[in-house]
């Protein structure tokens, strides 16, 4: 019994870590879990299109993470984003 105690202290903790939207759909959370990512200060460093691109994410997903980030005062980075929406090159 002791060691679900623990394993439900852990998984809280780790819960407690991440700041991400609790809205997101559960194949953009494994998404962005599995990538490693908890943190919206984690996702400011990478563009639009990188989190785009992980399996999972969806556009519904991707304008959460922005509404969250602009919450913060962050975005995504500058990057691939720009040529993704005129287009791919």
């Amino acid at each position: 019994m002791t060691k679900v105690n623990l394993e439900m202290t852990s998984n809280t903790e780790k819960e407690s870590e991440s700041d991400l939207p609790t809205g997101l759909s559960k194949p953009a959370q494994r998404a962005l879990a599995g990538a490693g990512y908890v943190r919206l200060e984690q996702l400011a460093k990478l563009s639009a299109a990188d989190v785009k691109r992980l399996h999972g994410m969806g556009p519904k997903a991707l304008e959460q993470l922005r509404r969250a980030l602009a919450a913060k005062g962050l975005s995504f980075a500058a990057g691939t984003a720009e040529k993704d929406a005129g287009g791919r090159a």
